[in-house]
């Protein structure tokens, strides 16, 4: 009996130990694990408000809410099961997962808008090339072929109607033109060319006196074979401004505004831009095209102020009062 008491006394000091122990090792964790709590606590509704702005782009960037784009929730790695009944990672382990989740997704949706934005570049590039295409197509539909490419010896001048019978044909931009007169033949042949050491001035200067006398098809087809034949020369801006014309007054305003146009554009500082501003305004008004001429008598104003001033400054006046700028 004495050995029993004596067995029992010495028991439970050490209990009484191991429960002041106990008892301290949990006042600890809690008191540890009570500043992790309060951040993640105040961590959570700035994590939740980033995750359902992350789902408001994704539906935006991707409307379907396919999975073959992106993962329809965004949640929280699921933890590994634990069978001591601890949570396997503290609060803030798992907001700090998730924020990471949601980093990794606005990089996925980044690179992708990048990706979509340089494909939409370069469809736009396409585009822009096909509408050019098109363009330059019409024109050449429009656009009266040269009858004749061959001048007299040593003239440098081409050889439109002038050299056409009526069994071979005349320049036409229709699809099926009557052939010329023979009086009109005769009455093209009368029209002096012009013979000096100049072949670009001689063929300008032969377009042009096709032209005064009104022989329009015929004045196109040599202005025409002027450009082609001396590209370069200094009468080029002449040229493109008074075969413009000479479409605009054989009722092709068409052909004549893009004539106007592409002189302007290639040579803005050449002798005759200004006034193909001016005509391109006036043709456009023929297309009922009346705010693309009030845009055209504009940019004749503010590139060319001291012409739009001067010399254009009557026929600029009336040409927007036809076409009702403001």
């Amino acid at each position: 009996m004495s050995t029993r008491r004596h067995s029992l006394s010495r028991l439970r000091p050490v209990s009484l130990s191991a429960r002041l122990l106990a008892g301290t090792l949990i006042a600890t964790f809690i008191a540890s694990a009570s500043p992790a709590a309060a951040q993640a606590a105040s961590l959570e509704p700035r994590v939740k408000k980033l995750e359902s702005e992350m789902k408001a782009v994704q539906r935006k960037v991707f409307p379907g809410a396919s999975d073959r784009f992106f993962e329809p929730e965004i949640s929280a790695p699921t933890a590994a099961p634990n069978t001591t009944g601890v949570s396997a990672s503290a609060p803030i382990t798992d907001l700090l997962q998730r924020v990471d989740t949601l980093e990794n997704q606005i990089t996925r949706l980044t690179a992708q808008t990048e990706e979509n934005g340089f494909k939409l570049g370069q469809l736009e590039k396409r585009l822009t090339l096909i509408e050019e295409k098109a363009a330059a197509a019409a024109a050449a539909a429009v656009a009266p072929a040269p009858t004749g490419t061959t001048g007299a010896p040593g003239a440098g001048v081409g050889a439109p109607p002038a050299r056409v019978t009526p069994a071979a044909g005349a320049a036409t931009t229709g699809a099926a033109a009557a052939a010329p007169s023979a009086e009109r033949v005769a009455a093209v042949s009368a029209i002096e060319k012009p013979q000096t050491a100049d072949a670009g001035e001689d063929a300008y200067l032969y377009g042009y006196r096709l032209w005064e006398a009104k022989f329009l098809p015929e004045a196109q087809a040599q202005l025409r074979f002027a450009l082609d034949k001396h590209p370069k020369h200094k009468r080029s801006s002449y040229t493109r401004n008074l075969l413009g014309r000479a479409y605009l007054d054989d009722g092709k305003p068409s052909a004549a505004a893009k004539m106007f146009a592409e002189n302007y554009e290639k040579e803005p500082k050449g002798d005759r831009a200004p006034e193909s501003l001016y005509y391109l305004g006036d043709a456009l008004i023929k297309l009922n095209e009346k705010p693309k001429a009030c845009i055209a008598f504009a940019e004749l104003a503010e590139v060319y102020p001291d012409v739009a001033a001067g010399r254009l400054s009557d026929r600029l006046a009336a040409g927007r009062r036809s076409a009702g700028c403001k």
